[in-house]
This record gives structure tokens, C-alpha cells and sequence, in this order.
């Protein structure tokens, strides 16, 4: 039988998995040989100059966050498979302008790993009694891929704490979900997304409870590797140190079910979103091969919007295209 290359490299990963062994490619080596210490956020920060980590309890959780800067406060939210450290290109820029505030979401990272919690709304909780801890009364929210969800729904459920809202490649769950098939179209599932028939498999792999914990924890590596090929338009943006950093962040059993509960949380993000009015503050929508599902969305879903298309990018718009993604931001905000 003949498969896709891209299904080909899906079987090989689950053969893979199930026997212990590595895939017969360059993409899933072994991350670099780089300490624990070197991984460590007290080792990432100390490559930032003027930011800092901080810890705070909030809504039954324990958020990690790095910060930095002077100005009106700019929240940065990060999605899966990553950590604060996905914005770190565009942290110093931003900082120039902005009390920036980089966080590891509920279950991500420096931050707490709970039982449950996991929905956007719930998420966008944390994110605001953060906020209201530190003295802010509303601030700019960013976020990517999960963490854009988690944007969303902070400036739904808290528009009085909104100023503005960027929207990076990806938008929050609807009921559209639901129609998006379960196997690839012929001929459109390879290497690299077909941004016309994306096919999200990890979605539905995510759904499942106990197995990948299983299958994943001390070889996550391996999966990270097939997702950052397939979404990467450029794959020399993100270093041997970078996906070290990823790696070591979701590599044990606990960080992989907190990462996969993000997902497992859809159904209850789609109850919410039909309860949510449309947003009116500015929002602005910076995207990859996600422009389609994010523009049509916002301009659905929110009065003041527009979104952006960066041709030169895949899905990690902050790491792949850093200079324009901050610079983007900094003129929206402005």
C-alpha cells in the first residue's frame, strides 16, 4: 500500500513509538546535548537583559512568567509545543515599548501542572488575576497557537481589561471544528502543510487520556520534530537549542497530559465561544499557513479587525519571522 509521504512519516513515528525506536531521518535526531542547567529559565532569562522570572499564585495554580521592560503592560501567551521561551526573539523589541509579560500557560513549562483547569476560560481566569495581582486594570494581550486561544477568551469574558488583542496563526475553537475531517484529502497530507487542507491529526491524538503520556514521555522529541517540520516554513529558525528547550519542557509524562489537556478541552472552549459577544476592541490577526481560519474568523467574530499574512512564514510567526511579527505588533498597539 502506498501512504503520503506525510502519512508515510506518521506511521514511522508510531512504529516508532511502539518499539522504542528512532526514525530513519535527519528531523528526528536527538535534541542537542545541552544541560539542565543551560535549559533551566534562570539560565534562558540570564540571555535577556532587563527581564527577569517571577511566580505567582492565581486561581489555584502557580503561573511562571518572565518580564521586562517599561510602558502600558503587553501579555504574551505561547502555545503548544512551547514555552515563554517562544517570544523570546521578540521580547527585546517589544520591551523598548511595552512592560512585557511572557508567560507559561496553566499546565506549561516553569508553571503548575493541575488535574484540571484547562479550558480557554478558565485559563483566561489565571491570566487576569495574574494581572489584577501585579496592579494592572486592563493591558494588551497576545497570544499564539493555544495561547491565542487563551487570548481570545481573556478578551471576551474581559473586555473592560482589554485594551488590544493580537491573534497569532491561530483563533479560538468554534463549532467549525467539528466538520474537519478525520483523514486527509489524496494527495494533500506531505511533509509540509497544504495550508488549502491542513490536516491537524494531532488534534484528535491529543484527545486521548493515558496513551501518549505512554508512548511520548522521554522521547518527545520525537514527536515535537514531525510537528515542527510540517508547520515550519523555515526549520533553521528554531536552533538546537530551541527545540532542547521544548524538548526538556513536555519531555515526562505529567508535562505531556497537562500539554494534551489544552485539547481535551475544545468541546467545553466551543460551549463558551457561543456564549461570547463580539469582540469590540482592536484586534489584530498576524498568520502562516493559519491566515485563512484566522482572517475569515476575526473578521466573523470581532468589529476592529484585520489580519496579516507573513508569506516568508510557517505557524511560529514569533521565531520564524521575528522582526516583522514585532513589528507588527508594535505599530498595532500604538
Amino acid at each position: 500500500m502506498q501512504f503520503p509521504h506525510g502519512a508515510a512519516r506518521a506511521i514511522a513515528i508510531a512504529a516508532a513509538l511502539t518499539v522504542g525506536g528512532a526514525l530513519p531521518v535527519a528531523h528526528a535526531a536527538q535534541p542537542a546535548k545541552i544541560s539542565q542547567a543551560e535549559l533551566s529559565d534562570a539560565a534562558l532569562v540570564k540571555t535577556l537583559p532587563g527581564f527577569s522570572n517571577g511566580y505567582a499564585e492565581v486561581n489555584g495554580t502557580r503561573l511562571h512568567y518572565v518580564e521586562g521592560g517599561k510602558g502600558e503592560p503587553l501579555v504574551l501567551l505561547p502555545g503548544w509545543p512551547e514555552t515563554w521561551w517562544a517570544f523570546h526573539k521578540v521580547m527585546p523589541e517589544l520591551s523598548k515599548h511595552y512592560r512585557v509579560i511572557a508567560l507559561d500557560l496553566r499546565g506549561m513549562g516553569g508553571s503548575a501542572k493541575p488535574a484540571g483547569g484547562y479550558d480557554k476560560k478558565n485559563m483566561a481566569k489565571d491570566v487576569y488575576e495574574l494581572l489584577k495581582q501585579k496592579g494592572y486594570d486592563k493591558a494588551h494581550i497576545a497570544g499564539h497557537d493555544i495561547g491565542a486561544q487563551v487570548a481570545w477568551s481573556y478578551a471576551a469574558n474581559y473586555p473592560q481589561a482589554t485594551s488590544k488583542l493580537v491573534m497569532l496563526d491561530v483563533p479560538h475553537p468554534d463549532q467549525g471544528l467539528y466538520s474537519w475531517p478525520i483523514l486527509p484529502g489524496v494527495g494533500t497530507f506531505n511533509e509540509k502543510i497544504d495550508e488549502r487542507a491542513p490536516f491537524v491529526w494531532w488534534f484528535a491524538f491529543h484527545q486521548v487520556k493515558g496513551l501518549p503520556e505512554k508512548l511520548l514521555a522521554g522521547r518527545v522529541h520525537l514527536e515535537q520534530e514531525w510537528f515542527f517540520t510540517y508547520l515550519l516554513k523555515d526549520e533553521a529558525a528554531l536552533s538546537a537549542k530551541d527545540r532542547a528547550v521544548y524538548a526538556n519542557a513536555y519531555n515526562t509524562a505529567d508535562a505531556i497530559r497537562a500539554g494534551n489537556a489544552w485539547y481535551q478541552a475544545f468541546p467545553q472552549d466551543i460551549v463558551d465561544e457561543k456564549e461570547y459577544k463580539k469582540l469590540e476592541m482592536p484586534v489584530l490577526g498576524i498568520a502562516g499557513p493559519g491566515y485563512g481560519w484566522l482572517s475569515s474568523t476575526l473578521a466573523a467574530k470581532a468589529s476592529n479587525a484585520r489580519t496579516i499574512r507573513l508569506e516568508n512564514s510557517g505557524h511560529f510567526v514569533q521565531e520564524e519571522a521575528p522582526a516583522d511579527t514585532a513589528k507588527h505588533i508594535i505599530d498595532f498597539l500604538k
